[in-house]
This record gives structure tokens, C-alpha cells and sequence, in this order.
């Protein structure tokens, strides 16, 4: 299987577009992040509010947020630690950081995670499929391995291609923030359940990345199966593009319905439990990740299964 991997990794790098892809994140970040330092030159702000005014008005609007009784216990969990948080900023002198700096970068670099998942789908759609369209498969399926472990293979090839560029993302991100914006003073504070504790914001950006992974992980199978089933790298990444930009929208759509918490589009934003953005009301973290393991299974065995039975005639 090891072989298997090192000869798809290699096949997939011999390839331009794996690298253009890699150089494009780059530059698209570093790009972003030279065009916000110029318009904060170009435009500043006349006459900013005091981080003490800033931190004031939020712990005004958080605590308007808890007398809301519709909201959902994930919800008013994330509003009581803002409330904590910003009481003990303001009681303490703890500023945080300003929202230029490599630190606030850092943690909100899982932003910029849609570009990876778009590139992931790339990959996904046509690695099997390309196979397919150019002729090779039938040299591939010739050779003395069972047919589940070469689909296996180029699977995990491409979540390593999505897991690297997600590194390439945050180590840019951190660059890029720390030329044009440098380290800026501010302390990040964080609510453990029950009292508010200083973290580290490396720790969180990588937290929250990791989080935003699993839409990179569940657009990029369904993309994988579509590659699989339909053999054509277009149709995979068209829909799959497609639905990454508009599966949310239904969300909104469907929000009257019970079926909506069963939808995938729900649950891919597994951030939404830490930003307190949560659009669907009795879901949880737990649910989530139940329900995107049940879709992955589904989108892995119709894979394998069309995978394993297909004729490859000339």
C-alpha cells in the first residue's frame, strides 16, 4: 500500500497543476495581505475607538444576545465565555490583539480554507477520472493488486494533498502577517467552561483549522466519488464547485424543515460551535461529526462498489 501511495504522490507531482496550485495559495495570501495593508495606509480611520470602547460595545451587544430565550444551548454557551472574556479583559487591562497583526492572522487563517477545499476538489475529481480519459487505468488494473487498494491509495493521496496545503496556509498566512503587519501587543484569552484563561494563539489558529478541514474532507470525497462513479473530472468538480458555493444557502432554505439536520451542508462547518454562528437551532458537535462520518461512508462505498465492478474495455 506504501508503494501504492509513493507512486500516486509521485504521478500527482509530476503534474504542473499540483504545483500552480500550491504557488497560487501563496500568492493569493500574500497577495490579500499586502492589498489590506495598503487600504490601511491609503484610508485609516479617523479618529478609532479605543480597544476599551471596542470591547465595551461587544460585551453590551453579547450580553443583549443572552436575553434572547430561543437560543440553543451551544449558543448561549458561546455568548456567557464572550461576556466572560470581555469583563476580564476590561477588568484587567488586557487588550487584544489588533485585527492587522500576524497573531489575529493567525487565528483567523481558517478563513481562507474555502481556497483550499476549491483546490482539493481539483485533485479529487480528476484523479481517478483522469485515468480514465487518458487510457491509463487499464495498465494500472493490469498489474497484481486488488482493485480496492489502488481506489484507497489515490484517495489518500489526495487528502495529503489537502492536508499539505492547509500547512502551506497557515505558515504563509503566519509569513505574510509578520512582513506587512508585524507582531502586534494584545493578549488572547480564552473560556475553558468555567473561567477565563490566557491561550496561544498558534494553538488556536491550528484548532480552528482543523476544523475548518472537514469541509476540505467531506466536498473532497464527494468530489472523489463523483470522479469515480461518472469518470469525468469535469462533472466531479463542476457540481462539486457548485455545491461547496450554494450547499449553504439551502441551509437558510431548509431551516423550517426537519430534514435540515440531517443535510450535509449543515454540519460541514464544524468553526460555527466556536464562532456562535450556529444557523440550524438542537445540533451539537457530537451530531455533527456523527452525520458527516455517515456521509463519508455512503460516498466511500459507492466508490468502491462502482470502483470494484466496472469493466475497462478499450
Amino acid at each position: 500500500m506504501l508503494k501504492l501511495i509513493q507512486n500516486e504522490w509521485m504521478k500527482l507531482w509530476s503534474r504542473k497543476s499540483s504545483w500552480i496550485m500550491v504557488i497560487l495559495l501563496a500568492v493569493i495570501l500574500f497577495g490579500t495581505a499586502g492589498i489590506t495593508k495598503w487600504v490601511n495606509t491609503a484610508m485609516p480611520i479617523e479618529n478609532p475607538e479605543s480597544w476599551q470602547e471596542v470591547e465595551t460595545n461587544e460585551l453590551a451587544y453579547n450580553m443583549s444576545m443572552l436575553e434572547n430565550t430561543e437560543l440553543s444551548d451551544a449558543q448561549r454557551e458561546y455568548y456567557e465565555g464572550e461576556v466572560a472574556i470581555s469583563e476580564h479583559r476590561l477588568e484587567n487591562d488586557l487588550p487584544p490583539y489588533e485585527y492587522d497583526s500576524m497573531q489575529q492572522g493567525v487565528i483567523e487563517s481558517h478563513i481562507m480554507m474555502s481556497i483550499v477545499t476549491l483546490f482539493t476538489v481539483i485533485i479529487a475529481g480528476g484523479i481517478v477520472a483522469s485515468e480514465f480519459s487518458q487510457g491509463t487505468i487499464k495498465m494500472l488494473l493490469t498489474r497484481p493488486v486488488k482493485r480496492w487498494k489502488i481506489l484507497t491509495s489515490k484517495y489518500i493521496t489526495t487528502m495529503l494533498y489537502a492536508i499539505l496545503l492547509a500547512i502551506v496556509l497557515f505558515i504563509v498566512t503566519a509569513l505574510a502577517g509578520l512582513i506587512f503587519f508585524g507582531i502586534g501587543d494584545g493578549t488572547f484569552l480564552t473560556w475553558n467552561g468555567s473561567e477565563v484563561v490566557e491561550g496561544s494563539f498558534w494553538l488556536e489558529g491550528l484548532k480552528m483549522l482543523a476544523l475548518s478541514f472537514a469541509s476540505v474532507w467531506i466536498i473532497g470525497t464527494f468530489a472523489f466519488m463523483l470522479g469515480t462513479v461518472f469518470r469525468s473530472s469535469s462533472l466531479a468538480i463542476g457540481l462539486s464547485i457548485f455545491l461547496m458555493f450554494t450547499g449553504i444557502q439551502a441551509v437558510f432554505l431548509l431551516a423550517d424543515y426537519e430534514i435540515v439536520k440531517y443535510y450535509l451542508f449543515t454540519h460541514t462547518d464544524l468553526t460555527q460551535y466556536y464562532t456562535g454562528f450556529i444557523p440550524v437551532e438542537d445540533i451539537t458537535m457530537t451530531m455533527s461529526v456523527i452525520v458527516l462520518i455517515v456521509y463519508f461512508i455512503i460516498f466511500m462505498a459507492i466508490s468502491y462498489l462502482t470502483f470494484g465492478k466496472r469493466d475497462v474495455t478499450a
